[in-house]
C-alpha cells in the first residue's frame, strides 16, 4: 500500500517528446501507478478538448487544463474560470498594436486571432489542434485561457503590466516567441489545491511532475515534485527533485526512485 494517492503531469516537454511522442517507459510507469490506485491527472496549458487521444493511450480521465482555469475528475467538470473579458479586450489591443497574435480557448474551440501566417499554422502543427475558429468579440465571455504568439522579448512588459498576471515562455523547441497568460491566483497550483482539497488527499500525498515556468505553481502545490532535466533553466528551483529529460524515462525514473515502479 502506497501513501501517494494521486500523480499530475504536465504534457509538452513532460509527458510527450518534442515529436510528440510518449515513451514505452512512461507507458508503463503510469500503468503501474493506475495499478496501484493512484489517480493520474494530466495538468496542462493545451485545451482539453484537443488531448482525447493522448488521454485515451494512458486510460486517463482526469485533468488540469488550460493552466488551471478547468479541472475534470474522472469525466465531471469541477470548476471552471473563465479569463474577464475586460482583459481579454485590452491584451487583444496591445497584440493588434504589436504586431502580435493570439490564441484564445473556449471548452470547446482555439480561437486564432489570424489562422493565415505561417507562424500560426506551425502552432497549429506542433500541437495538433484541430478545432479552430477565427475570433469574435461573441467568444469572449467563455475564454478559459490565451497564449499569445509572436511575441519579442520588449513586447512582454506590456502585458504583464496587468495586476495579477505574468507571462510564461513556452519551453517547446521553435515556439519560444509563445507566451502562456498566467493569472497568479487561477493556474496548475490553484488548480491542484482545489482537487486535493476536493479528494481529501494531503498534500504530502500528490506527486507531479513539470518542465517550464507554468508549472511552477504546481510543483509548489505538491508533497513530491519533479522538473525533467530539459526544464526552463528557472524552473529546477521550484522542485524538489530533478529527474531525467523527457526523452531519457524522465517521469519512469522520478516514480522509481519514490518506489512507484520497478
Amino acid at each position: 500500500m502506497t501513501k501517494y494517492k494521486v500523480l499530475f503531469l504536465d504534457i509538452d516537454g513532460t509527458l510527450v517528446t518534442p515529436d510528440n511522442k510518449i515513451e514505452e517507459s512512461t507507458k508503463k510507469a503510469v500503468a503501474e501507478v493506475q495499478s496501484k490506485g493512484i489517480e493520474v491527472f494530466l495538468a496542462t496549458g493545451r485545451p482539453l478538448h484537443e488531448i482525447d487521444d493522448l488521454a485515451a493511450e494512458l486510460n486517463i480521465r482526469s485533468f488540469i487544463g488550460y493552466n488551471g482555469a478547468n479541472a475534470v475528475y474522472k469525466g465531471e467538470d469541477i470548476f471552471q474560470e473563465p479569463l474577464e473579458s475586460s482583459l481579454i479586450k485590452r491584451y487583444l489591443k496591445i497584440a493588434e498594436e504589436q504586431g502580435n497574435d493570439a490564441v484564445l480557448y473556449t471548452n470547446k474551440e482555439n480561437v486564432f486571432t489570424n489562422l493565415e501566417e505561417n507562424i500560426i499554422q506551425k502552432f497549429i502543427e506542433v500541437f495538433h489542434f484541430q478545432k479552430n475558429q477565427i475570433y469574435t468579440p461573441d467568444f469572449n465571455l467563455d475564454i478559459l485561457g490565451i497564449t499569445l504568439i509572436n511575441l519579442k522579448e520588449e513586447d512582454v512588459p506590456l502585458y504583464e503590466g496587468e495586476p495579477g498576471i505574468h507571462l510564461s515562455q513556452v519551453n517547446v523547441e521553435g515556439l519560444t516567441h509563445c507566451y502562456d497568460v498566467i493569472r497568479d491566483k487561477i493556474n496548475k497550483g490553484y488548480g491542484i489545491q482545489t482537487l486535493l482539497k476536493y479528494l481529501d488527499i494531503p498534500k504530502e500525498s500528490s506527486i507531479a511532475f513539470g518542465d517550464g515556468m507554468n508549472d511552477k505553481e504546481m510543483l509548489q502545490a505538491v508533497g513530491e515534485s519533479f522538473a525533467m532535466g530539459n526544464g526552463h533553466p528557472d524552473i529546477f528551483q521550484f522542485a524538489k527533485h530533478r529527474t531525467t529529460e523527457v526523452t531519457n524515462s524522465g517521469i519512469y525514473n522520478g516514480l522509481k526512485s519514490l518506489g512507484l515502479v520497478n
